[in-house]
């Protein structure tokens, strides 16, 4: 809708996860490096933690594109499984014999699997995506699942990934022998600042903008304070943005217009993820609105009105307090 009147070629600000068209912070680089060497150097349990929506799984995406042709891989992005259905999801993806509900005849046939792969070298990853929701007992089921290497030990590399509350899942006294096997944990970093910055910027640039100078220094300052940094609020913040931009013809996104976006997508109970800003004083009443700016007007004229009126009568005496009223008024 506004792609033409910003010089774009499409939407920068998807929220669908694109694997080829990745902005990498230092955090998401030492992420993927990390992922990288637990399938290379067969570290077994591997544990990658971040809050939503900064990125995991589009890193899980980057991974799987790099694998060697020598990786046999399984990724389970929706744990929600009973047992059953776990263990029919890894003989699909492992061309496995059919499950059919018999758990000893799936383990005999994963340990043929497994020595197999470690005859020719090879090497089997599970990745298990939205860990955190996983219930103990099948949590259990994942870490039995190891002991079937047998003397091809190394072979199989199993990743959790998920959200902060996987660490306080796997907390559980009966997964301490799980904890004990994870040789590997990283916390996967919201963009500060300047990443922040570097993200609009390739994302504009991506989407063939060009001039990069279409959100302020100001507008980002906001945009970075709003999301936190974590990379798909700033999508919605910024695509919302620019379609306020396109809608009241603001060749430039500046702070005002973040402001409003961030009360338009203000959701009640959700106010630690897109905070609402400060109030930006009378002056930025004229960025709202018409509707805004005439109830905000007449609300003015007859507080001041009231106040001439209290102050012809003595109940403010003071010309400093007048002063001091009207600052407060002027910021509020």
């Amino acid at each position: 809708m506004y792609l033409s009147y910003y010089g774009l070629t499409r939407n920068p600000f998807d929220l669908t996860p694109d694997p080829g068209v990745v902005f990498m912070s230092g955090s998401h680089q030492e992420a993927l490096a990390i992922l990288r060497y637990g399938v290379v150097e067969r570290k077994g349990f591997l544990l990658l933690t971040g809050d939503v929506g900064t990125g995991k799984t589009t890193l899980l995406q980057l991974l799987l594109k790099s694998l060697d042709s020598d990786a046999y891989y399984c990724l389970i992005n929706n744990p929600t499984l009973s047992v059953e259905d776990f263990y029919d999801t890894l003989a699909a993806s492992y061309g496995l014999s059919p499950y059919i509900g018999k758990k000893s005849g799936f383990l005999r046939n994963f340990s043929s699997f497994l020595a197999e792969r470690g005859h020719w070298g090879e090497r089997v990853v599970l990745i298990i995506d939205e860990a955190h929701v996983l219930p103990v007992d099948l949590l259990e089921e994942i870490r039995l699942l190891s002991n079937q290497q047998g003397k091809a030990s190394g072979i199989l590399s199993i990743f959790l990934v998920g959200q902060p509350e996987l660490n306080q899942r796997l907390s559980d006294p009966r997964l301490l022998p799980l904890r004990q096997r994870i040789a590997i944990r990283f916390h996967l970093e919201t963009f500060d600042r300047d990443a922040t910055a570097g993200y609009i910027g390739f994302r504009l640039r991506q989407a063939g903008a060009q001039r990069f100078d279409l959100f302020s220094d100001k507008a980002i300052d906001l945009i970075h304070k709003a999301t936190g940094g974590v990379p798909r609020l700033i999508n919605i913040l910024c695509d919302q943005a620019l379609l306020t931009g396109f809608a009241e013809s603001r060749p430039i996104i500046k702070d005002g217009t973040i402001r409003e976006c961030v009360r338009d997508l203000h959701i009640p109970g959700e106010a630690e993820q897109l905070p609402l800003p400060p109030r930006p004083g009378l002056r930025g009443v004229f960025r709202q609105r018409p509707g805004a700016v005439f109830a905000t007007g007449l609300a003015m004229l007859l507080l001041a009105y009231a106040g001439i009126w209290a102050w012809m009568h003595g109940l403010i005496p003071a010309s400093g307090e007048i002063i001091e009223l009207t600052r407060r008024l002027l910021d509020f």
